[in-house]
């Protein structure tokens, strides 16, 4: 466009110059004016072209910059898509395998829940059963202590009546009579001398004597139980009356309960005979000394326990 106006411009100024013989001076000035313009606007278009090529040119250079640019990222977005990708792939497997492992722990958290819960029903239950055995517990103390009690006022009763009956019988030899106290029990034990003739059963007034002052003091205390024993010594005995001496033990043991009876009226429900024969003897029978000692007959004393088997029973 440049050389084209260049080429108007000269052929309008040959035409110009060309005509300047027939046209007025005016008109020539005006045309020298015109062209003037004229050359001022090439001037100007020159320059404004010169000034759109530098534009031109940077804008190439930096449409080169720019498309270099876009090609770096480009080749960047295509690592990044393909980093993006072994990511994905690479999540998706971890995710998989995350997956099936909380799989595997929410099983075994189930099943550790299922265990903790039987375990915990386990706790409960020998929670209760502890308690039970300590509610048990408590009773049996409780038991316990109120039989201690029983066996210490029981102790205390027997040793009451030892006292009683030592001082009630205080007026008899040791070796015709003597009382104690065996395993709760207050044993009055009366020798044939005191009681009984060899080979019978009938009691002597001295033995009357003895048993009127010992149920003197069985009916103070009509709490009393009494067991009749009658003891010999191991010689045998065989008479018209005697079979053995089962039966004169018993015998002597059941002439001595009809005196207590009959004579000072104890209560007849209170007592219990029993025949013992030389079986249990207290001493040594190969003695004169010994046999004398295994001939007798022993009243056996005890306390009231009927508090006590009450409480064994339970009742």
């Amino acid at each position: 466009m440049m050389k084209f106006g260049q080429k108007t411009i000269i052929a309008i100024g040959l035409a110009l110059t060309l005509s300047s013989c027939v046209v007025s001076k005016k008109k020539y000035e005006d045309e020298v004016a015109a062209r003037e313009r004229l050359q001022k606007a090439l001037n100007d278009c020159q320059k404004a072209g010169n000034l759109l090529k530098g534009d031109t040119t940077k804008l190439g250079n930096n449409l080169r910059e720019t498309q270099k640019k876009v090609a770096q990222l480009a080749n960047q977005l295509k690592d990044l898509d393909k980093k993006y990708q072994d990511l994905d792939k690479k999540s998706g497997e971890q995710l998989a395998n995350k997956q099936k492992t909380n799989e595997q722990l929410s099983a075994e958290l189930q099943k550790r829940q299922q265990e903790n819960d039987k375990l915990a029903e386990e706790l409960r239950q020998r929670e209760k059963l502890l308690a039970e055995k300590e509610g048990l517990l408590a009773e049996r103390e409780k038991v316990v202590k109120e039989l201690q009690e029983l066996l210490h006022k029981k102790d205390a009763a027997a040793k009451a009546l030892l006292e009683k009956m030592k001082n009630a019988l205080a007026g008899f030899n040791s070796d015709e009579l003597s009382v104690e106290l065996k395993n709760g029990l207050v044993y009055v034990s009366m020798s044939d001398k005191l009681l009984f003739k060899s080979g019978r059963t009938d009691v002597d007034v001295k033995g009357k004597s003895a048993l009127s002052k010992l149920a003197a003091e069985l009916n103070k205390n009509p709490d009393i139980q009494i067991t009749i024993e009658g003891h010999t010594d191991n010689v045998p005995i065989k008479t018209a009356q005697f079979a053995d001496n089962w039966d004169l033990s018993v015998l002597r043991a059941t002439s001595i309960l009809r005196i207590l009876t009959n004579d000072y009226k104890v209560d007849a429900r209170r007592l219990t005979p029993s025949g013992k024969g030389e079986f249990y003897p207290k001493a040594d029978n190969s003695t004169t000394e010994g046999k004398s000692k295994n001939r007798r007959t022993e009243i056996i004393l005890s306390p009231n326990l009927d508090e006590l088997y009450k409480l064994l029973e339970g009742k």
